[in-house]
């Protein structure tokens, strides 16, 4: 069947999660690309080019898990945490169509690094860990992977395939200037349906295979093309098949401290606890590492 998907105005769809359906062949997915949101988040920090692309990476992995997500209060979080590793720590979330990301690395082991593209040399052994916040139900769901792979996408298929036992295809793109990154994923859906029973996913499912095949034929330059729309991404993929967009969601930078928030955090603490806080100027100065901003909280505040 041909895709009803139009070679529609070209126009730049940064900053956002579109997501798509092919139910013919029970797949979906989500395409992401990020343009001005990625330099707001990366401007917080001075990150060096290597930094600066496993973060975009990450960035736009969040983006596509986080759009998955079904209610507004609904929270996912990547984190990429190390044992000596040049990057010890990494950690993104999505909330309502809000990112924020955050690396901490050693500046002077990765001067030394000969290849700056190489996942295991950048984070030595550790793990992946994804966590779902489903806020209206309460409950929160975590997988945790190693680290493996030749890339971050790579350790997001390695997730989803023995985490959730979901054949999928991750694809994650950042251009040459580090200004544009892009994403895919693209899922098998048991029977068609959403929340039906996977112990029956077949990994050789034909109908499978064959989006897996057309899936993989994208290019990182297709992902991070300001000239081509995101659907027309999907429409060079999949322009024989039906394929349903869905509303687009706008993407923002969205890191939640703020000083009434961070108030009341450290006005949970006694009040002897507060006060080997305070530094010589009789404030308690907390750091947001997703911002880079200072919070500087008066003792005076809390009456102590």
């Amino acid at each position: 069947m041909t895709s009803p998907l139009p070679l529609t105005t070209v126009t730049a769809n940064l900053d956002e999660a579109l997501g798509f359906a092919i139910p013919g062949r029970n797949a979906r997915g989500r395409i992401v690309r990020l343009g001005p949101l990625l330099d707001h988040i990366l401007s917080a920090h001075d990150y060096p080019a290597p930094i600066a692309r496993i973060l975009s990476e990450a960035l736009v992995l969040s983006a596509l898990l986080g759009s998955l997500l079904k209610e507004e209060e609904g929270q996912l979080t990547i984190q990429a945490q190390t044992e000596r590793g040049i990057v010890d720590l990494l950690v993104c979330d999505y909330k309502a169509g809000e990112l924020r990301g955050y690396v901490r690395f050693d500046p002077e082991r990765l001067s030394a690094l000969p290849s700056h593209r190489d996942l295991a040399a950048l984070f030595g052994k550790g793990y992946l860990a994804i966590t779902f916040d489903h806020a209206s139900a309460q409950e929160r769901y975590q997988g945790i992977v190693p680290l493996e792979g030749a890339s971050l996408g790579e350790a997001a298929q390695s997730y989803f395939s023995q985490s959730e036992q979901l054949p999928s295809v991750v694809r994650l793109a950042v251009d040459d200037t580090g200004h544009v990154a892009g994403g895919m994923l693209v899922q098998h859906l048991p029977e068609g349906e959403e929340g039906r029973d996977r112990l029956h996913t077949r990994l050789d499912d034909p109908e499978w295979e064959h989006v897996r095949i057309l899936a993989e034929t994208v290019k990182g330059a297709e992902l991070t093309d300001p000239a081509l729309p995101l659907d027309g991404v999907l429409w060079r993929l999949f322009h024989e098949e039906e394929v349903r967009v869905f509303e687009p969601v706008p993407l923002v930078k969205g890191c939640r401290c703020n000083f009434d928030y961070i108030k009341g955090v450290i006005g949970r603490f006694a009040a002897d606890e507060r006060a080997g806080m305070v530094d010589e100027d009789g404030f308690i100065s907390v750091d947001c590492e997703f911002c880079s901003r200072v919070f500087p909280i008066s003792v005076k505040d809390f009456g102590d």
